[in-house]
């Protein structure tokens, strides 16, 4: 490693705030568990399966949603941390070309073996016989998390332009995301396929309140007027569902998104700032911070995974004599801490193996800004993307997604050759015959600098 990569490193390390990573941790935990209860695939006596959406049936589930929809709360630490990336990359001359590289590998290359996975896998079952319904419902269910790839990827690209804005002005940037987000709610009824363009607009300005939280504004702020913001967004809340203008289900209300999910992430970001102190002092207990860095190093890996390994694992528990309880039983409720437990040991294996592919191949300033092969690979991306959005996921457009995603990072130099080192930068000969001619040589080299000084 080169001295300024090293460098690099240990100044992003530093800079973390270990309170936001331990969020960060919690909202994957949260999705991962939430996730474990709604999947319940169902076989019908004719050979068909469908699924159930067992949490989501539940009479209570409506008001429990309201709290622990932690998607708004990840993408405001997203803009948290992206700002401060963005910062300290600018502030060693980088440019947008080479954050939007770093940014695009750190979440395609995993996005890429995920996608050639569940092909190879979804062919496979229908070499074996599976009827291609069933294979078109695990393509559906296992890409699920793909929605979320796109929309994070569409706010950490525009990083470099909204920041500028938010240098500009803050409160301005913020209300024209908010005055799009409005707009585009207000025409999806006429052009309901404009709904989708709030998968930019809503998530941008979720982030927009991590830039402001980055700048210390809501640190700044007392107690008492964090409890304000936060008891004020709920009540926005509860206005614009009662009178019947959003759904209450934050589920429904999540793809494609609309403004119920910025008012929730005011709410979760003023309920963050609360409680900060407390979740200082968790991520300094050394357990904790361990496992909290492990996770967070693998987090895409786990995300990314983690639906379509609960979909095989529950598809293939159909297959066999093994005792199913009804979904939304009792029985079934005491199964799924087994569920979790079971689809944690799966991921064990899965992030030791595709887990490097979130490491940074090189450092971003160590990249020559190619703005070109940027845009070529941030449109070769969005095409599967948006065609998904859309049209739905099937097996053909996973195969493509493939092929563009990897198309992408081709273009962008992801996919590391091993080189022969220049001459600048071959690394220095050992001295043959083992450790006692080594130490000749340093004593050598020792006595050649002392003459050197003294002349």
């Amino acid at each position: 490693m080169r001295r300024g990569q090293g460098n690099e490193k240990q100044s992003d390390t530093a800079a973390r705030d270990p309170a936001i990573d331990l969020v960060r941790f919690v909202c994957l935990a949260l999705v991962v568990v939430g996730h474990s209860m709604m999947v319940s695939p169902v076989l019908h006596p004719d050979g068909t399966v469908t699924t159930e959406n067992t949490l989501g049936d539940q009479d209570w589930f409506v008001p429990v949603i309201w709290i622990f929809m932690v998607m708004p709360l990840f993408f405001v630490t997203g803009g948290v941390t992206g700002l401060q990336s963005w910062r300290r990359l600018k502030a060693r001359g980088g440019t947008a070309a080479q954050f939007i590289r770093a940014r695009l590998l750190r979440l395609v290359r995993p996005a890429t073996a995920l996608l050639a996975a569940m092909v190879l896998g979804l062919l496979l079952a229908r070499a074996l016989g599976v009827d291609p319904q069933v294979v078109q419902l695990m393509a559906t269910g296992a890409g699920m998390p793909l929605w979320f790839l796109a929309a994070y990827l569409a706010a950490q690209l525009n990083i470099p332009v909204l920041a500028a804005l938010h240098a500009r002005s803050p409160w301005l940037a913020l209300g024209l995301l908010l005055g799009l987000v409005v707009a585009v709610d207000c025409l999806r009824g006429a052009l309901p396929n404009l709904a989708y363009a709030n998968l930019v607009f809503v998530w941008c300005a979720v982030q927009q309140l991590g830039f402001l939280a980055a700048d210390g504004w809501t640190s700044r702020l007392s107690r008492s007027g964090l409890l304000a913001i936060a008891l004020a967004a709920n009540l926005a809340l509860g206005v614009v569902t009662g009178l019947g203008l959003y759904t209450g289900n934050m589920l429904v209300n999540l793809n494609p998104p609309n403004l119920t999910l910025v008012l929730l992430a005011v709410s979760q970001l003023a309920a963050m700032e609360l409680a900060r102190p407390v979740l200082a002092s968790l991520a300094e207990v050394r357990w904790i911070g361990r496992l909290v860095g492990v996770a967070g190093s693998r987090s895409l890996t786990v995300y990314l995974w983690h639906l379509p390994l609960l979909g095989a694992m529950s598809g293939l528990l159909l297959l066999v004599p093994f005792p199913k309880p009804g979904a939304g039983t009792a029985a079934w409720w005491w199964s799924r801490p087994v569920v979790v437990l079971a689809l944690v040991v799966l991921l064990l294996p899965v992030a030791a193996a595709f887990g490097r592919l979130e490491d940074r191949v090189t450092a971003p300033h160590a990249y020559r800004s190619r703005p070109a092969l940027a845009a070529a690979a941030v449109v070769v991306v969005f095409l599967p993307a948006a065609d998904a959005a859309l049209n739905g996921l099937s097996l053909g457009l996973l195969a493509a997604g493939t092929l563009c995603f990897s198309a992408a990072i081709l273009l962008l130099g992801g996919f590391p050759l091993r080189r022969r080192p220049s001459a600048g930068t071959r690394p220095p000969r050992r001295p043959a015959g083992g450790p006692a001619a080594r130490t000749t040589s340093r004593r050598r080299r020792g006595r050649r600098g002392i003459a050197s000084g003294v002349k």
